[in-house]
């Protein structure tokens, strides 16, 4: 065994110990790779275990063993938002409550854990923006809305170049957005597969973030499929109300929810704030802590 596996081991080891202390509630470990049987063996870690794996097939094995196990999308995350992701599912199938400690360890694709991260259910927003108070409904994948909202909130805080922008990303109910809309300008997204066009994609955000500076809305399929940037909505603004001081992009995304089952996130340009609306109404408003100029 070499030496950079001997630590391997003892991180885990220590990590197995710390979570093992009365003040964590739950250990999330975000890896293909399971803790070997003999180090899990007596420790007292091993009731608040529950695994993050990108294969359904492993998750199954786990489960066979008694472990608790949820899948986790399997692109090339940062370590950080790896963890951000797998606490997502963890939330949406109820595994986690409000003030919980939850001790997470992973590391990179392939290789052994290397990093351990304390995060407390509730927290700040710079953890994890708490969007499972806000009653979106179950058609809504939750790891998808919370992937768009940190993305909205990059949108506003960076812009494009240094310049400030805004912007609309619906979510769901797409055949009737689609129907309420019309094409700007040439579809980026058109020809790539889905799997090349998924908002849970780091890339794919990525690309979104770059095509903000495009007028017009995304609209995005509730399992976060791409499916067109650059679309008008062709809602009237008569029949919606929206605070005094907010412009036509908010009064557009009070349209298109209110005669669509979509959510519309709108980035404002002149704050930075981002709204989620949902039937007419903002059901959510986040503004920036800093902005850069």
């Amino acid at each position: 065994m070499s030496e950079t596996s001997k630590f391997d081991r003892e991180f885990l080891r220590a990590s197995l110990a710390l979570a093992a202390k009365p003040d964590v509630d739950h250990l999330l470990f975000i890896s293909d790779t399971p803790i070997p049987p003999q180090d899990l063996r007596g420790r007292k870690a091993r009731r608040k275990l529950i695994y993050a794996v990108t294969s359904e097939m492993l998750a199954a094995e786990l489960t066979a063993k008694k472990h608790r196990a949820l899948v986790i999308p399997a692109y090339d995350y940062s370590r950080v938002e790896r963890v951000k992701v797998a606490l997502v599912s963890a939330l949406s199938q109820e595994a986690f409550k409000e003030g919980d400690l939850v001790l997470c360890v992973t590391g990179r694709v392939g290789h052994m854990v290397d990093t351990l991260m304390q995060m407390r259910i509730g927290g700040s927003l710079e953890d994890r923006v708490a969007i499972e108070n806000v009653k979106l409904g179950d058609q809504f994948n939750s790891q998808v809305v919370d992937a768009l909202i940190q993305l909205a909130l990059q949108i506003g805080q960076e812009g494009f170049e240094g310049h400030p922008i805004g912007t609309i990303i619906t979510i769901g109910d797409h055949t009737n957005v689609l129907e309420k809309s019309r094409q700007l300008t040439i579809n980026p997204f058109q020809g790539l597969s889905e799997a090349e066009r998924n908002v849970l994609d780091p890339k794919i955000r990525e690309a979104i973030k770059n095509f903000s500076v495009l007028d017009g809305a995304f609209v995005i399929r509730e399992d976060g499929v791409v499916l067109s940037a650059g679309r008008y909505l062709l809602v009237g603004d008569e029949e919606v109300k929206i605070p005094l001081g907010l412009g036509a992009r908010h009064a557009a995304s009070a349209g298109i929810t209110s005669c669509t089952e979509s959510i519309a996130l709108v980035v404002s340009q002149t704050s930075g704030a981002v709204r989620l609306f949902k039937e007419g109404n903002i059901l959510l408003e986040l503004h920036q802590t800093a902005r850069r100029t």
